[in-house]
């Protein structure tokens, strides 16, 4: 562990969006560093009115009365010509969303400095965390890097790993990396500024590709194994949440285990959502209809009894 002891402020800008990113702006903060600006992705309509909403990364930073910037591109000469202004010591970046081009890379001092989920150069890409759980990785983490132009390529500052638990879910993951990154990248700062760090290439072996998450991916195919499935609900839980349909209607799953049972894929076995898959049965513990609150599956079927042989799609 690199001491931050006795830590030199820097003059930073911090670039992110969404509540993953904003613990590291708070352990940045709390170190003494100067946040000299925060760069977040425009408003956006969102809910039911689709009205436009703030991130939770320019929330916090207005709150803490930070200079907020939300340019939708930071390709053209005005938009690099005031990031240089900045005259940054360096800049940190977590989940912000936009490709940053070589001047905006070169522009700080010690240059941009990502916080990565994963332990790179597996995942490298959108969406680290669930791609691990549906992967059934047992190890993931956070990877500070310095950034090049590539795709999460640049080499390595600090790294640290956490267990991926049995009953994981997504949700919890992300809050556990989000919270690793915040302490991790403090620690990296102090390492750059006292000159005991050093950057490590990358290797190229073991490099996997974290795709961003497709509408429709979350559906559940029953024709896949319990194994499977089980890492599918936890990779999604609790959002997107893995679904299926019944009588037409979109039901989410947030908790499952694999059981005992076969079947034809989707039939549902016994009158506790017992449900057979391609390879073995999954058992629903915990689901959620549409517009309805979360409930443990025995309330789900007092309300709305599944019988034995109900196909589910």
């Amino acid at each position: 562990m690199i001491s931050t002891d006795c830590v030199k402020a820097m003059r930073i800008a911090f670039m992110g969006t969404p509540d993953f990113s904003v613990p590291a702006l708070d352990a940045l903060r709390a170190a003494g560093h100067e946040i000299a600006c925060v760069y977040t992705q425009p408003p956006r309509p969102a809910g039911r009115g689709q009205k436009e909403r703030k991130s939770e990364v320019q929330l916090r930073a207005e709150e803490c009365r930070i200079e907020v910037r939300c340019p939708v591109s930071l390709k053209d000469n005005e938009a690099q010509a005031a990031f240089a202004a900045l005259d940054l010591d360096a800049a940190v970046v977590v989940a912000y969303g936009l490709i940053l081009p070589a001047a905006i890379l070169e522009a700080p001092m010690r240059g941009c400095i990502n916080i990565h989920a994963s332990l790179l150069p597996r995942w490298r890409g959108a969406a680290p965390i669930q791609r691990a759980l549906l992967a059934g990785d047992v190890e993931t983490g956070v990877t500070i890097m310095q950034m090049d132009e590539g795709l999460d390529t640049g080499p390595e500052l600090v790294r640290g790993a956490i267990a991926i638990g049995p009953d994981m879910n997504a949700g919890e993951l992300h809050d556990v990396l989000s919270d690793l990154g915040g302490r991790l990248i403090v620690g990296a700062l102090a390492g750059l500024e006292a000159g005991s760090l050093s950057a490590i290439p990358q290797i190229e072996d073991g490099m996997t590709y974290a795709a961003k998450l497709e509408r429709g991916e979350e559906r559940i195919d029953w024709t896949r194994s319990a194994e499977e499935l089980v890492r599918h609900v936890r990779g999604f839980a609790p959002w997107p949440g893995a679904w299926f349909e019944q009588d037409g209607d979109r039901i989410k799953v947030l908790v499952a285990e694999v059981a005992s049972g076969d079947g034809a894929p989707g039939e549902v076995r016994d009158d506790a959502l017992l449900v057979a898959c391609g390879g073995g049965a999954l058992r629903l513990l915990r689901v959620q209809r549409a517009g309805r609150g979360a409930m443990e599956a025995g309330e789900y079927l007092r309300g709305r009894p599944v019988a034995q042989g109900t196909r589910l799609t």
